[in-house]
């Protein structure tokens, strides 16, 4: 796709977000499977749900826009999410395995955050104030489920999966 304008640009942006989403749903349910953590595989499955509705304000602003979702693939969201898969496949702890779960998780919000935060950004710019409201609001969904993600790590996760370095 040519880049001949901002427009352009929020497009692709749109399409590789909606590429991520895509991934991530695939991805999530294993991570509910995976995880050992009540709180974890619970913040999980919210997270599912989140997903779906986050692709379908993408959907509306590409039915908005007359443009079409696909033809996009995130390369980022396709590496971070093979790295979390890997740290799916670990064995040992499962403390110290939920840890590196939600560290793996984190890398995925932050990026989510980040191409939310930019293609909101554009919105704004381009006078799609009714797509910017959508952007902002998967962008705060993004940026508390890293926050959750941050608590259940501080307060129960990473404290059992450091006693096992003490043990």
């Amino acid at each position: 796709m040519k880049l001949n304008n901002l427009e352009d640009l929020f497009v692709e942006q749109l399409r590789d977000l909606y590429s991520a989403e895509t991934q991530i749903l695939d991805a999530l349910p294993e991570m509910v499977e995976a995880a050992s953590s009540d709180q974890l595989r619970k913040a999980f499955k919210t997270h599912l749900e989140e997903t779906r509705q986050q692709k379908n304000r993408l959907e509306k602003i590409f039915e908005t826009l007359g443009k079409k979702p696909g033809g996009e693939t995130c390369e980022g969201m396709k590496g971070l999410l093979k790295e979390g898969s890997a740290m799916l496949e670990k064995e040992g702890d499962r403390n110290v395995i939920d840890a590196g779960i939600i560290a793996s998780a984190q890398r995925v919000e932050h990026y989510e955050i980040s191409g939310y935060g930019t293609a909101r950004t554009y919105a704004e710019r381009l006078g799609y104030d009714d797509a910017a409201e959508l952007l902002d609001e998967t962008l705060d969904e993004e940026s508390s489920a890293n926050e959750k993600l941050t608590k259940i790590a501080e307060s129960t996760v990473n404290k059992k999966a450091g006693a096992q370095a003490s043990a």
